[in-house]
């Protein structure tokens, strides 16, 4: 994955030293999945290369700071994002503080807060929540929740995603639609 990382950004002309980064994000990102998951087949495993992935493949301009945060960013399984200090020891305390204004899924207010984001952050928190949505169905563990998740998709996130940029407006809607087949 972290070829696969490097390739997107090399494609996309990103500086060697942008891409250095990024890569060193992703590998502190799978440092606790790797000490976590038993099972490197795991929906969650790859997960911060797949959400840097989804903004380098869909959005024309993206920041490196905002393909961080994607990668860094963990809404559902909050046990594999790494510790606070590891965060501020690789990437600086700004993006750990940066890092804690994304809302939740669930969260209070959830539109709102999604609402004050700015555009880069935005970007990010899409990304990284529709990681984890297109491979909902991968998780038994979260079946409980499907249902709630699909209606909290139509109430904030996919009109959101749709307010922010056109193309991850598209793939949550097909993500909407495919998925309310399996409800």
């Amino acid at each position: 994955m972290a070829r696969s990382v490097r390739a997107a950004l090399r494609a996309r002309g990103a500086a060697t030293e942008e891409q250095d980064t990024v890569v060193r994000v992703f590998a502190l990102a799978m440092q606790t999945r790797i000490a976590t998951l038993e099972d490197d087949h795991h929906p969650a495993w790859l997960h911060p290369g797949r959400s840097a992935l989804i903004l380098l493949h869909d959005v024309e301009r993206v920041d490196p700071i905002v393909l961080i945060i994607a990668a860094l960013h963990e809404s559902v399984d909050l046990v594999l994002q790494p510790p606070p200090g590891q965060i501020q020891k690789v990437v600086g305390a700004s993006a750990w503080q940066t890092l804690q204004s994304i809302p939740m899924p669930g969260s209070e207010r959830l539109v709102e807060r999604l609402l004050l984001l700015g555009p880069g952050l935005a970007l990010a928190a899409l990304a990284e929540r529709l990681d984890h949505l297109r491979h909902l169905h991968l998780r038994e563990d979260l079946i409980d929740h499907w249902a709630d998740t699909h209606v909290e998709v139509a109430a904030a996130w996919l009109p959101f995603a749709a307010r922010v940029h056109p193309t991850l407006g598209k793939r949550y809607a097909h993500w909407f639609r495919t998925f309310a087949k399996r409800l």
